[in-house]
């Protein structure tokens, strides 16, 4: 029996604005779809024009300019119904999605969604729920007392994975999903007996408890920075009084 780190699997990424989940737009988005590890993938690919001024130091990150975007991106609207769409098409072959961070990358969508669309990223979802794979997630759980840096570079570097393209969404999306293959193999013996639907659960859970240990980091250090222990979507903020 083919183990699920072999088999199907989706990854999704975005570029962005900014870091801010709530008040950053997408300009960049991917879907890579593979049926089975070496086999070619599918790409869908979206360029936005967020309707917003890009900032320099995003566009530094991405390469994506204001004028780039006005001349071949299209209106958000449009794109992140697509999105949404081809999401709920993973989740309802239930092919797992690879996100790398993902309570960023949905988080922000699911903003889109309601800034673009009156609507949320739930309502996508009602008939199969996503069954997320994050790669953070899974190798802060698994090589828990590993030094240095864990972004997609340095795990890329870490589990032998090229990334060709850094901060391209599609390029990003395809290292992502190679690592949850490469991860899934290193760690076959504590992975390969969990189905997908059990480890989206659980990383719900490591993620709980990594954010609540940062949280404690914080705190010692100083500094009143906050971390979200949601997974795989952050909550709506409160409404305003």
């Amino acid at each position: 029996m083919t183990c699920w780190y072999e088999g199907p699997l989706a990854a999704f990424d975005t570029e962005t604005t900014g870091v801010d989940v709530e008040t950053d737009r997408i300009v960049s988005a991917a879907v890579v779809v593979q049926d089975a590890a070496g086999t070619r993938p599918r790409v869908s690919r979206w360029l936005v024009n967020p309707g917003v001024p890009v900032p320099a130091g995003a566009t530094a990150v991405h390469g994506l300019t204001d004028e780039h975007l006005q001349l071949n991106g299209r209106w958000p609207a449009p794109v992140m119904f697509e999105i949404a769409e081809t999401l709920a098409e993973q989740a309802a072959a239930g092919r797992p999605l690879v996100v790398m961070n993902a309570p960023f990358d949905l988080t922000l969508l699911d903003r889109e969604l309601r800034r673009h669309r009156a609507s949320s990223l739930d309502r996508w979802l009602d008939s199969a729920p996503l069954l997320v794979l994050d790669p953070r997630v899974l190798d802060k759980h698994l090589d828990r007392y590993r030094k240095g840096r864990r972004t997609l570079t340095d795990l890329c570097a870490h589990y032998g994975v090229e990334l060709a393209g850094a901060h391209d969404a599609a390029a990003d999306a395809q290292a992502s999903l190679d690592v949850v293959r490469a991860l899934g193999r290193r760690f076959a013996a504590r992975l390969e007996r969990l189905a997908p639907p059990e480890l989206h659960d659980l990383q719900a859970v490591w993620h709980a408890a990594q954010a609540r240990g940062l949280q404690a980091w914080f705190a010692r250090s100083g500094s009143e920075e906050s971390v979200d222990p949601a997974w795989p979507l952050r909550p709506d903020l409160p409404a305003a009084a």
